[in-house]
């Protein structure tokens, strides 16, 4: 599976969803996002056919709303280790990896995946989410020696699925690469790709891969069991971290409270359902809420879709509805999860 970048830094009238441009609005054809991705461009004319291109590795996208964290010192990835639920020690140059910092009862504060460049830790996230990251690991640093800064007014993201290497920092996964680009070259690095993708684009192949984000597939009180994040952003053979116990006795019991799942919705309704929609069983006229709508896309190949946060109890072939809309599970959390996935390190 996929992973994506995301960072965390706050600079003001740079990561602001309401003050912040692009420069890259300015090539032809661009159109800018009006939902969460404020700020970049949601397509450039043609958001089908800009999947197809991104998947066929012609096509950049720019992600230069969301924040950059740089953090560097001689003790950065053991004292990654200790407050976050990735395993940082002896941690590979240049290999991709992604974590969250739980609060004490285990529920997600922050999500960032990010790569170690042999002296530095890269990462970005959310826009606006790095204030209270960063106020966060400065109060944690105590006697370490690191130095933690937001680099959101230099440095910018652009994502792209073409192999070759880049001539900037970037975070490789296995099907695609975060490149952390001068602010200063973000445009001319765009213009140099053979295409350019939106958000749009880019948003249906994260939705498609089961792949959640912060603050629009969870709420406030997910954990990761529930959000598809064991494996891939947590270690389950590491200790002592904030929020551990919680991640460890779900995963020990085997049943999430939640889980996220895939929706397949009906295509006869010119519309997509909103984030935070409520989801109900399709079968039952006068059913309570059994869970909420996240992220939803048009796919190139699978139509309309979205995930959502569903009750653990609801059977995984149960029709529901999203927003009002029919719509077909595809299992993307098993609810019994922590009887099948193991340790690794990702």
């Amino acid at each position: 599976m996929r992973k994506f970048v995301l960072a965390d830094v706050v600079v003001p009238n740079v990561t602001s969803m309401t003050t912040y441009r692009s420069p890259a609005l300015d090539l032809p054809a661009a159109v800018g996002d009006t939902g969460h991705d404020v700020g970049v461009a949601a397509h450039y004319g043609e958001p089908i056919k800009e999947q197809r291109e991104m998947l066929a590795g012609r096509a950049a996208v720019d992600l230069s709303h969301r924040d950059v964290v740089r953090i560097s010192g001689p003790d950065r990835l053991e004292w990654l280790h200790t407050l976050t639920t990735q395993f940082f020690s002896a941690l590979p140059a240049w290999q991709a990896t992604s974590g969250l910092v739980l609060d004490a009862n285990g529920r997600v504060q922050h999500a960032f995946d990010g790569v170690d460049d042999g002296s530095t830790f890269w990462l970005h996230t959310e826009p606006g989410a790095a204030a209270a990251l960063v106020e966060y690991l400065v109060a944690m640093r105590f006697w370490s020696d690191v130095e933690v800064s937001e680099d959101t007014a230099e440095v910018a993201v652009v994502h792209e699925r073409i192999p070759e290497p880049a001539a900037h920092p970037s975070r490789v996964t296995e099907h695609a690469r975060d490149v952390f680009v001068p602010r200063s070259e973000l445009v001319d690095y765009l213009r140099s790709s053979p295409a350019v993708a939106g958000v749009w684009a880019y948003e249906a192949l994260r939705i498609a891969d089961g792949s959640p984000r912060l603050g629009v597939d969870t709420d406030e009180k997910a954990i990761p069991n529930e959000m598809n994040w064991l494996g891939s952003a947590v270690h389950l053979d590491k200790g002592c971290y904030r929020g551990q116990e919680t991640v460890a006795r779900v995963h020990n019991l085997g049943r999430p409270p939640r889980r996220l799942t895939l929706l397949h919705l009906d295509g006869t309704e010119e519309r997509l359902p909103e984030t935070g929609a409520e989801i109900k069983p399709a079968d039952k006229e006068g059913a309570r809420p059994t869970g909420r709508v996240g992220s939803s896309a048009q796919h190139h190949e699978l139509g309309p879709i979205a995930l959502a946060l569903v009750k653990r109890s609801v059977p995984v072939d149960t029709p529901l509805l999203a927003d009002g809309i029919p719509a077909n599970q595809e299992v993307v959390v098993d609810p019994d999860i922590g009887l099948h996935v193991r340790p690794t390190l990702g």
